[in-house]
């Protein structure tokens, strides 16, 4: 799989790779994107997107982020990534970003670890109990998905702030449920 927008981010990605170059860390090719290692472990990993490049942190949650430049990216629980729209500003950053890279590494050195939530920590909506209430096949289907996309589910169901809206998610996603298949999975 080829890193995506790569020919867009060239400049971007040769500017990084000048960031990065004075770490201990290794350079592969993982995912199709350039991927950078300590000690065999994942800690950057470059990203092109359409609207921006980005420098991926692995276990960016636990960095003490005092700029304020990491973003969290979808419902991911460990990862964090910093956005740039030019090697220009890349350059710019420079000292930002092999600061970050630095507390990276020890962070990977150290061996921590995000905690990650377990299904029962995400809220069942009660839309969603009382639909289980009346269809005890719907409840028995969504028991026997695996934990990561029952997850993926409730967070989708619970991120509506209306009752409607959860309770039209829900019936949208019942069919994909009763066959087995995860949230992304149901088109």
């Amino acid at each position: 799989m080829e890193m995506a927008y790569r020919a867009q981010w060239q400049a971007e990605i040769a500017e990084m790779r000048r960031v990065l170059a004075g770490f201990a860390m290794t350079e592969a090719c993982k995912w199709g994107k350039p991927t950078y290692t300590v000690d065999g472990k994942n800690v950057v990993i470059m990203q092109g997107f359409k609207e921006y490049f980005a420098l991926g942190f692995f276990q960016g949650a636990l960095l003490k982020d005092p700029k304020k430049v990491l973003v969290q990216l979808g419902q991911v629980q460990a990862a964090r990534v910093m956005k740039f729209t030019s090697a220009r500003e890349i350059k710019a950053k420079a000292s930002t970003i092999k600061a970050y890279v630095r507390e990276a590494i020890a962070v990977e050195r150290a061996g921590l670890r995000v905690e990650r939530k377990k299904t029962s920590d995400f809220p069942v909506p009660d839309e969603l109990t009382a639909r289980f209430r009346k269809d005890p096949r719907f409840k028995r289907a969504f028991d026997a998905l695996t934990p990561g996309r029952q997850r993926s589910y409730l967070y989708y169901f619970a991120a509506a702030k209306q009752s409607a809206t959860r309770e039209a998610r829900i019936e949208k996603a019942r069919p994909a449920i009763c066959e087995g298949r995860g949230f992304l999975e149901r088109r």
